[in-house]
């Protein structure tokens, strides 16, 4: 069983004037790789917020996963990149890269997105965006590379390699 952690980033469902349908999603999704909601939270779009949230996930909580929904753009409140990177101690950046280069097949705006992916401790965090059709589509991409990463970060398989994707 994988742990996880949902993070809502949004200003106006933090104040209660929008329904979280990503946080939905995400928790629909994980499912499928054998993933619980052990914790779920809106926050507003406020990096030291953010960032005590994340540490709380990780350290506090010892989840396995969090993944993030919202605050990833270009916005002048969008910070929650910047808490991640404030947070992790390594970076994974495939995660995002491939986010990215495979949602811009479909949207051309998905480059606008600053969505980050790291560890602290032996939990990975990946920031999605904020709509219920990017963390869709997004976690569809990434879904069943995660369980693997996660055995990795604790110590449960030490190789990576794995079956050859087919053309």
């Amino acid at each position: 069983m994988i742990t996880v952690g949902v993070l809502t980033i949004s200003d106006k469902g933090s104040r209660g004037e929008r329904v979280d349908q990503s946080g939905k999603v995400i928790s629909e999704m994980v499912e499928r790789i054998g993933g619980k909601i052990r914790y779920y939270q809106i926050i507003p779009d406020e990096k030291d917020i953010i960032q005590e949230e994340l540490i709380k996930g990780a350290d506090k909580l010892r989840l396995d996963l969090i993944l993030t929904s919202g605050g990833t753009g270009l916005g002048e409140r969008d910070v929650t990149p910047e808490a991640t990177l404030a947070v992790i101690e390594k970076e994974v950046p495939g995660f995002s890269e491939v986010i990215r280069t495979e949602s811009f097949k479909k949207n051309n705006r998905s480059i606008l997105s600053r969505g980050v992916a790291g560890m602290r401790k032996k939990c990975l965090i990946i920031n999605l965006p904020g709509s219920p059709k990017g963390v869709r589509e997004s976690l569809e991409i990434v879904l069943e590379a995660i369980p693997h990463g996660i055995e990795i970060i604790k110590g449960e398989v030490t190789e990576c390699a794995g079956p050859e994707k087919e053309n």
